[in-house]
């Protein structure tokens, strides 16, 4: 080698191409050398001569080495991929403004307050925020703030040292910081007690935590992303939520609209969810007849879209035809009563027909409910008062009561 030193070759094929895996074979053994080559990016180091069954076998872990390695990348681009925004399902106006936000947001670190009705997606929306931005390859670290017992929420959230209460046999990391340079995502932050509102918001301005039993602060870094489906501004004025904290988790939210206010959104996910467990189950499901779609557009659905996926995956479980017809659906499906909650197809109208009619019927009741004020209307269904103009000429809705 005239030209440069091992480690210095080393350090040209790390910045030149990473995914080189290098082996340093030298006759002088130090100990110093051995730890820099190391440091370096070197996989193994070997010392002359050369035992040609060790270095087969040293070559053989190599390659494992190199199999795992790239395995992990493979996982990564498909966890990637599975929470990619191509796959949050939504062609409504509403959604297509979620999905630009969520684009903007991904690129910064700032604290993100996710609301919505539960069921809306608001956990895979804060994942695909994660997984499209700088912090991907770090872990990201999911808490139902409303599963936590009131006792345990600071040592779950900051973790407690050795004997610092009952129970406490070891040491143990706080949620926050096995976080660390990830994402911890705080669902149903609502639920979090008052007296520990205060070391949320010290965690989130200073970067700071204080386990239980300790008196020394540590530092921390994980982004923090949270959810609700409680109204906070109204807790805040109840006084169960503090009014800090809630500006310091709402630097921007992004609101889920449910399916009631998205309705066209409904094919594409009963679709989608059909697709998902029609693999699942190894079944020949084509599709949906028009009637059961139809029943599905104009279903009510108080569990969100979690129980619109729930409703496909019975519905492909009970399934030995081609298509998916009402029987296949829950039995409140078939029912002539539905207390509001669905409109009975009629079995002759396209899906087009039926999503219209549906849209014409939903906008039709949130004008009365709204005493025909169309800026509050169209403030309620999420669109814009132009956009509300339109489907009063494209569905025949008259302007005005009389």
């Amino acid at each position: 080698m005239p030209q440069m030193r091992g480690i210095e070759l080393l350090e040209l094929i790390t910045q030149r191409t990473p995914q080189t895996f290098v082996m340093i074979v030298t006759a002088f053994a130090s100990i110093e050398t051995a730890i820099q080559a190391l440091r370096k990016g070197a996989y193994d180091y070997i010392l002359k001569p050369i035992e040609f069954d060790d270095l087969i076998h040293r070559v053989q872990k190599l390659m494992e080495h190199r199999a795992l390695v790239s395995e992990n990348i493979l996982l990564r681009q498909e966890l990637n991929r599975a929470y990619d925004f191509d796959r949050i399902i939504g062609q409504s106006q509403s959604m297509q403004d979620v999905f630009e936000t969520i684009k903007r947001v991904a690129l910064s670190d700032g604290t993100v307050l996710i609301s919505g009705k539960s069921g809306t997606g608001k956990e895979l929306v804060a994942r695909a925020i994660h997984y499209n931005g700088a912090r991907k390859q770090k872990r990201f670290v999911a808490v139902n703030c409303g599963a936590i017992v009131d006792t345990l929420f600071e040592s779950e959230l900051f973790g407690h040292k050795k004997g610092s209460f009952t129970g406490a046999t070891s040491d143990k990391d706080g949620l926050f910081k096995v976080a660390e340079g990830g994402t911890i995502f705080l669902d149903e932050v609502g639920e979090i007690p008052s007296h520990l509102q205060v070391k949320l918001l010290r965690a989130i301005e200073q970067k700071e935590i204080t386990p239980v039993g300790r008196t020394e602060p540590i530092t921390v870094d994980s982004r923090i992303i949270a959810a609700t489906n409680k109204d906070l501004r109204q807790e805040m004025e109840k006084g169960n939520f503090r009014e800090d904290l809630f500006y310091r988790l709402n630097v921007v939210e992004i609101h889920l609209p449910s399916l009631t206010e998205r309705p066209t959104d409904i094919p594409a996910l009963a679709n989608h969810f059909l697709t998902q467990y029609r693999k699942q189950m190894t079944k020949a499901v084509k599709g949906f007849s028009n009637e059961a779609m139809t029943a599905l557009v104009n279903y009510r659905w108080k569990g969100e879209v979690r129980e619109l996926e729930n409703v496909v995956e019975r519905a492909v479980i009970f399934c030995d035809e081609d298509f998916i017809q009402v029987k296949h659906l829950p039995e409140y499906f078939r029912s002539t009563d539905s207390s509001g909650t669905m409109l009975t197809p009629s079995g002759s109208e396209s899906l087009k027909e039926a999503v219209k009619q549906f849209e014409r019927q939903f906008i039709q009741q949130t004008l009365t409910d709204h005493r025909y004020n169309k800026e509050e209307t169209s403030k309620v269904l999420g669109i814009s008062l132009s956009s509300l103009y339109r489907k009063f000429e494209e569905l025949g809705i008259p302007l005005t009561k009389d």
